[in-house]
């Protein structure tokens, strides 16, 4: 369950289920790394086709056409660079991937909702700074309280990340499934061989 609840908050078309290609900038690295930035076969062969591409890596599988063959690609490096955005988005998606999909008030990992840290009633508005991932039950019990007359505590204090934080973030999730064609390209907190 631990991996399964993440990829509720990606949706895949049936393209993207068979022959995922990775997407990286014109400087190699990955668009996005949570979620993964991946294209299905389709865009990514499109765009080969259309010059806005390379191809880096491709699967064994082929499509045909009645007068070309072509290997799926695996990994496709954008020919123009896209200047990652420097504002991150007040989103339920990042406001988890910042709380690192736990509650921040008692650490559990699951069916998390989000809550107001100073509620709604009180003034409290709906910002990075005071809103917090919270569990069901944590969220039930603090209720439209103050954290201390509801006896909880933050595990750290709720602030707007920057985007090179929220890409560091994303590193730390990786997906249930990378092909082994992406791995020179993905930078996971993984041990490196000798």
């Amino acid at each position: 369950m631990d991996g399964d609840f993440r990829t509720d908050f990606t949706r895949h078309s049936a393209g993207m289920r068979q022959h995922p290609a990775l997407v990286l900038n014109a400087d190699y690295r990955p668009l996005s790394y949570y979620p993964l930035s991946l294209w299905s076969w389709q865009e990514a062969v499109k765009a080969a086709f259309m010059d806005r591409v390379d191809i880096v890596a491709e699967y064994d599988a082929v499509v045909r056409s009645p007068s070309t063959e072509i290997r799926i690609p695996s990994v496709v490096v954008l020919k123009d660079y896209v200047k990652p955005q420097k504002r991150v988005a007040f989103t339920r998606f990042n406001l988890f991937l910042r709380d690192e999909f736990r509650c921040q008030y008692c650490g559990s990992k699951g069916e998390l909702t989000f809550d107001h840290v100073v509620p709604r009633a009180a003034g409290g508005v709906t910002s990075w700074q005071n809103v917090v991932a919270a569990c069901a039950p944590c969220n039930l019990s603090k209720g439209s309280k103050s954290l201390r007359r509801a006896g909880m505590h933050l595990r750290k204090p709720p602030r707007q990340p920057s985007s090179e934080e929220l890409r560091n973030m994303g590193r730390r999730f990786p997906p249930g499934h990378l092909h082994e064609s992406w791995l020179d390209f993905l930078y996971w907190d993984a041990e490196l061989e000798a």
